[in-house]
């Protein structure tokens, strides 16, 4: 099987598909039409050599997803707002200041979109770091566990937890399920064309929705590292612990990208034995779509990606 590089996401009623710096958002509006926004994405990262080095480009790679996947999920929520018609105030407003209120609008999401990275990070550090680490913290003073390596065991206990908890939770929510289903189709769609078949409806529904290069399996990977790595690291006090902690994901980022990048296009044995956790987790992320949502990913595809030039070259 051959990689192709093509990745995405599942937003609002719809898929982000990215193929290099293009990508396309196809979203499913309330009339039933395909809305589909075509546009080039380019790295936060003012240094593009950075982005090509192994082991370094993994957590640039993670930032621009998350850029970019609360940027197509922001574009996709917008056609599900309460208020769907123009207000009278922009009615009245001529040319130019749409123009201004646009660019205040586009500020103010930016700015929202800013805060929400930074608070999803700092809730992030808050319950996979600060949390199982103090509470290993307190069954090493308690005298419950022994040792550097039963306090890694017990901090990785839990983050395994918190991680499959939290899919547990937000899958019970109607609309996370029908962005599971999405995502589904995005994986099928993928699937579909690295097997060389045509990108049909047929073909995709037939399709596995499972993929080794899912978003879903590098933050297993995430979490299984930072275990591992957790194990070397004999620092009593908690917050110095902690920051060593957050200091160290650029590498275990890093180091899981290198291993997803890999598993995508290597049929090695090996390379499927420590893909399974993550596939099997994608058990959890993936749901069953239905034909109108392969539809959406279709359309999402072959706005940036030439599946029929890249059969031909299997």
């Amino acid at each position: 099987m051959k990689s192709s590089n093509i990745g995405g996401q599942a937003v609002l009623e719809g898929i982000m598909m990215k193929n290099k710096e293009s990508y396309a958002v196809a979203v499913r509006k309330p009339d039933q039409t395909i809305e589909v926004k075509v546009d080039t994405y380019k790295s936060f990262c003012p240094w593009p050599q950075l982005t090509k080095i192994p082991f370094v480009r993994g957590v640039f790679n993670f930032i621009d997803s998350m850029i970019l996947g609360m940027s197509t999920l922001s574009f996709s929520a917008s056609f599900f707002d309460e208020e769907e018609e123009e207000s009278e105030e922009k009615k009245q407003m001529s040319s130019e200041e749409l123009e201004v209120a646009k660019k205040k609008e586009e500020k103010t999401e930016n700015l929202i979109m800013g805060g929400t990275i930074f608070l999803s990070l700092i809730i992030v550090i808050a319950l996979f770091t600060v949390l199982p680490s103090y509470v290993a913290k307190v069954a090493l003073t308690k005298g419950f566990i022994h040792g550097y390596t039963g306090r890694a065991v017990i901090e990785g206990v839990l983050k395994v937890l918190i991680f499959i908890g939290y899919i547990l939770l937000i899958s019970r929510m109607k609309d996370i399920q029908r962005v599971f289903m999405y995502h589904g189709a995005e994986h099928k769609c993928i699937n579909c064309i690295e097997h060389g078949l045509p990108l049909t409806v047929e073909n995709v529904r037939r399709s596995s929705r499972q993929h080794k290069r899912c978003g879903t399996s590098f933050l297993l990977f995430v979490v299984i590292i930072s275990i591992l790595v957790g194990m070397f690291i004999h620092i009593d006090t908690l917050w110095l612990r902690v920051i060593v902690r957050i200091a160290l994901f650029p590498l275990i980022a890093g180091i899981s990208y290198e291993i997803i990048k890999w598993a995508g296009c290597s049929e090695n044995p090996i390379v499927g034995l420590l893909s399974k956790p993550g596939l099997w987790t994608q058990k959890l992320t993936t749901k069953e779509p239905e034909d109108d949502m392969i539809e959406v990913a279709i359309t999402a595809v072959e706005a940036v990606f030439d599946w029929k030039a890249f059969e031909e070259s299997l």
